[in-house]
Formats: structure tokens, C-alpha cells, sequence
């Protein structure tokens, strides 16, 4: 099968420390290629791939300085992506939005993974217009803002097996992994350490507007208890040595996170979670297996001890039964298949003046940024 994968141009593929959108896009272009697919990487310049590479950009938009909007970088790539329709099957965008207007025109099949949060108003009215382009979840959970639209899958995230280690012994410290913003909850993971007098390693990226939160909120924090340290962003290496020397990960998350890779990167190296209950939680994690599920502070405290007792080795099995890369790129081939052997043609586009027979749902906070995405 001739592939065209899409990454986003905010990261290379893979990125250099975090970007989890950019990870799995090439994750499932590795394992395709792997697979015996002839597969065509649409992506940063500075990417590594084993497939064709078509270079978008340089270098990864976030290492350029003066890089503000992105918009038209990804507007490019998907012209380039249109002059060489010829040369594919099906095109896999993990970018959303942009190319939306013009693929109805293509004869090749399209089909776009949406890696991140929905619940913000602008794509209400946006996925009401676009209804009839085929898109895959990464979670159930991740549908429920949108309006009736094209749902074609839903396909959990994988890892290579090989990729973060199993530890059978880990430690009896706590982690903290991914990005320091308000909804990512770090100041929930600091008051889990403090109270339940284990040390806590917080390793994560702080974004231009998250710094504000930083220096007022969580700096005083990690400064005030000695048991916390802030490593900041670290690459693949030192993630497998933090996750897999860890007792516990701590997942504190006040947002309807899409997936969450970090919990399954966790589980990996056999080491359990603690999650707060929301978002993708639920369908990610098997409370009593994989790690807790909570609901509250207390809740999570009382996990910590739970979890630290936890056979590590359920928790090596349970990732490899549900989140390989080899189960993810299964998932999507065959998705693939059906969406080639589909007729193409006589699908009007929707009318954007057609009402819309489910209302808006409240939305929460509105977040900052394009909402290119970049799952986290």
C-alpha cells in the first residue's frame, strides 16, 4: 500500500523531547514501512525516518526563532501533498483543519486522526460545516464535543515495545512527566508527594504562556519542599531511566485529555499510575491493573502506598496487550483498506446552513494557542 503520512511542523518526527502528536506519527510510519508499506513522510527537514521524507521545513517550527504562526507552513505542505496525489493510496493527515476545504476535490482517500482537545467552540461550528470528512479518534471520550461528523475509527496510541524498557524493580519515588500548565495539574502532583512523604521528580516543558503560571504558582512550590525536583524536558533516554526507576507515575490531569501517552509510556517500564479521573482515564488505564483511578486529593494519596505495591510485571502485560505499535498500525491498515475499497465520488459537501440537530455543549476554559495539533 502507498501511504502519505502527515505530521504537523511544530516537532521533527520523532521529536526531540516532547511533542506527542509528532511521536506517534512516527511510530506508525516506522512500523508501516516495517510492515512492507511504501510510505512517504510529509514532515520537518530535520526528521528520521525510514520512509521517503518530503521536507516541509527545515528544522521543527518550535527551534526557529521568530516562528509565530504556523498557519502557513502547514497551508504549503498540504499544496505539496496535493501535487502528488498520484503517488498514494490514502492520506493520513495528523494535522487537522487546514486541509479540510480541499480535500472533497481529491480522488485519493483521506483520512485525518485528530490528536487533540475538541471541547473548544470555534470547532463546533467548524466540524458542523465539515461533516463528511472521515476522521479517527484516540479516545471515545475525545468525541463527545463535536457534532455528529464522519467518526470512520477509533484508534488507541502504541508504543514500540522495546522503546521504554520493563523495570521490574522501579523505586519507591514519584514522577511527575509531560507539561507544566494549569490543566496538567503539577501543583496536585507537588500536595500528592508532600503529603505522602515521597519524593517527586517532575520532569516537563514550560510553553511562552505557561511561564506566568510557572513563576507564580509552581516555582514557590517546588522551591518550598525539598523532596521535589524539576528536571525540566528530557529526551527518550533519560525518559525510560525516569519512568522505569520510578514507583509511580502521577497523572493529575483537570482536562479532558484525548489520550494521554504518558500513561501508557509509563506502563511500559511496568510502572503503575495514578490518574485522576477524566478525559481518556477511564478507557486508558484498568484501575487495579494498570495503576488508580481517582477522584479526589485524598484519593490520590491513599493510591500512592496501593500502588507502590503493585506487581509490576501486570503492568508490563497490560500495556502489551492493548498499546503496541504493532496493534496501533494493524488497527489503521485495516482502516486503511476499507477506506480504498470504499467508492469515492457523490458525496456532497454540507451545507453550512443545514441546522444542526445536537446544540453546542458548554465548553470549558477556552485554550490558548492555534490548536495545531500537538498532543500532549
Amino acid at each position: 500500500m502507498r501511504i502519505a503520512q502527515i505530521a504537523p511542523l511544530a516537532e521533527s518526527c520523532p521529536p526531540k523531547l516532547y511533542g506527542g502528536t509528532e511521536r506517534i506519527a512516527h511510530f506508525l510510519t516506522e512500523e508501516l514501512v516495517r510492515m512492507g508499506h511504501d510510505v512517504t513522510l510529509f514532515a520537518s527537514g530535520d526528521s528520521q525516518t525510514s520512509a521517503e521524507l518530503v521536507p516541509c521545513t527545515p528544522r521543527a517550527l518550535r527551534l526557529v526563532d521568530g516562528a509565530v504562526n504556523l498557519v502557513p507552513h502547514h497551508i504549503s505542505m498540504i499544496e505539496r501533498v496535493g501535487q502528488r496525489l498520484a503517488d498514494f493510496d490514502v492520506v493520513h493527515f495528523h494535522i487537522d483543519l487546514f486541509h479540510y476545504p480541499v480535500v472533497h476535490s481529491w480522488d485519493t482517500p483521506t483520512v485525518t486522526t485528530l490528536h487533540g482537545r475538541l471541547d473548544i467552540p470555534e470547532l463546533y461550528d467548524c466540524y458542523g460545516v465539515f461533516r463528511d470528512v472521515p476522521l479517527v479518534s484516540i479516545s471515545n471520550n475525545q468525541r463527545l464535543p463535536l457534532p455528529p461528523v464522519n467518526w470512520v475509527g477509533n484508534i488507541y496510541h502504541g508504543l514500540p515495545a522495546d522503546l521504554l524498557p520493563y523495570n521490574e524493580t522501579g523505586g519507591d519515588h514519584l514522577v511527575f512527566l509531560g507539561r507544566i500548565s494549569p490543566e496538567k495539574r503539577p501543583d496536585r502532583a507537588i500536595e500528592i508527594a508532600v503529603r505522602s512523604g515521597r519524593r517527586l521528580i517532575m520532569a516537563a516543558k514550560i510553553d511562552d504562556v505557561d511561564r506566568a503560571y510557572w513563576e507564580s504558582e509552581i516555582r514557590p512550590l517546588v522551591e518550598q519542599h525539598e523532596q521535589i525536583s524539576f528536571i525540566g524536558e528530557v529526551n527518550e533516554q533519560q525518559k525510560a531511566e525516569l519512568l522505569g526507576n520510578a514507583g509511580a507515575l502521577l497523572f493529575p490531569i483537570d482536562w479532558p485529555e484525548p489520550f494521554g501517552l504518558v500513561m501508557i509510556e509509563a506502563m511500559s517500564c511496568g510502572t503503575p499510575v495514578v490518574a485522576w479521573q477524566n478525559g481518556s482515564v477511564r478507557e486508558v488505564m484498568e484501575d487495579g491493573v494498570s495503576g488508580r483511578v481517582v477522584d479526589s486529593m485524598d484519593e490520590a494519596v491513599a493510591a500512592v502506598d496501593d500502588v507502590l505495591g503493585m506487581d509490576r510485571a501486570k503492568v508490563r502485560s497490560y500495556f502489551e496487550e492493548r498499546f503496541t505499535v504493532q496493534r496501533m498500525a494493524s488497527d489503521y491498515v485495516r482502516l486503511f483498506e476499507e477506506l480504498i475499497d470504499k467508492p469515492r465520488g457523490g458525496e456532497a459537501m454540507p451545507d453550512a446552513r443545514i441546522p444542526r440537530h445536537t446544540p453546542a455543549p458548554p465548553f470549558a476554559r477556552k485554550p490558548k494557542g492555534l490548536g495545531i495539533a500537538t498532543a500532549a
